[in-house]
């Protein structure tokens, strides 16, 4: 992408030094301050005691400014710096540091994140997690591809892989993922069927094939984010089903569906009983059925063990025909 910021790791000094520096200025600039008060009464040098006063004073305000320079990170976290308007470099190194003082930490998401309520960003402060970070998805209504209503929603656990391009890439990268996480999720539900139909088991559904799907939308998502710095870890579904207005009617067909597929297995079932009875009455010679009367015993033997109800048996005490 043209225009973009190319990162830039800074290795800053130590902040150790620098700060026992930065307290014996102070310390000596108050002696020299006092020093200014009170040898005026013992040199005649009349220039010498407002000089003291005002290097005492100009010392304390410029070592507290070099205070200012002095950041620690704590593991996980990186700061983007800037230096009047110009992007400085990026820290990402644990540690207690000195930086420019005059340089200003960038994270525009802090303060959307503030705005939210969010309290973990104001202890942030302008730093930027490079931890693992989770976002839910609301649920959403969308049409698959049959262009059924269903209610959809997904978590997507992702990280900050470069901070200077989450910084500078997008105008906040926390919004950009949610929004091009909602874009994701509604392109790729709208490519699948709820459910795939009986007669193609290898067509692929959202029901049942949904980590296949949730592999798309990693995909797809990390494509649409990878110029704002960030890395898709996983994209899971955490909820399916049918809109309000259609899942009475869904339910009445899934029911339908599993009933005729019920009665298929019990009919076969009963076709395979019934060839083996007339099998065996032949093959063993019990009794001797015309065609006719294996028509009526196949009838018989299939009202009964294909019936819902349990079968009233008819005793014939006269002749079979």
């Amino acid at each position: 992408m043209e225009g973009q910021v190319k990162e830039k790791i800074l290795k800053p000094k130590s902040g150790g030094m620098m700060l026992a520096v930065g307290i014996l200025g102070i310390l000596a600039s108050i002696g020299l301050f006092f020093l200014g008060l009170t040898i005026a009464d013992f040199i005649q040098i009349f220039w010498l005691p407002p000089v003291c006063v005002i290097l005492g004073i100009a010392g304390v305000i410029f070592f507290i400014i070099l205070l200012c320079g002095l950041k620690i990170l704590e593991p996980k976290e990186a700061i983007v710096l800037t230096l009047f308007g110009k992007y400085y470099g990026t820290v990402k190194t644990e540690g207690f540091y000195f930086i420019n003082p005059f340089c200003g930490l960038v994270n525009p998401a802090v303060k959307t994140a503030i705005q939210k309520g969010n309290a973990n960003a104001a202890a942030l402060g302008k730093k930027i997690s490079l931890k693992t970070m989770t976002l839910n998805n609301e649920k959403q209504k969308v049409n698959d591809i049959l262009g059924n209503p269903i209610v959809i929603g997904a978590v997507v656990i992702w990280e900050v892989s470069d901070p200077t391009k989450a910084v500078f890439s997008v105008e906040n990268y926390i919004e950009f993922l949610s929004i091009q996480c909602d874009s994701t999720i509604r392109n790729i539900a709208r490519s699948y069927p709820y459910d795939a139909p009986e007669d193609d088991e290898d067509e692929k559904s959202l029901r049942g094939s949904s980590q296949e799907v949730a592999e798309k939308m990693k995909e797809e998502l990390q494509e649409r984010v990878g110029a704002a710095g960030l890395r898709i870890l996983e994209v899971r579904i955490t909820h399916l089903s049918y809109a309000e207005e259609i899942a009475a009617a869904m339910l009445q067909k899934q029911q339908a569906v599993a009933v005729i597929a019920a009665r298929k297995k019990i009919v076969e079932g009963a076709v395979g009983m019934v060839n083996m009875a007339i099998e065996q009455l032949s093959e063993q010679d019990v009794v001797e059925l015309d065609e006719e009367r294996k028509a009526q015993m196949v009838s018989n033997l299939l009202v009964v063990l294909c019936g819902n109800k349990d079968a009233q048996p008819i005793v014939n005490s006269g002749s079979l025909y």
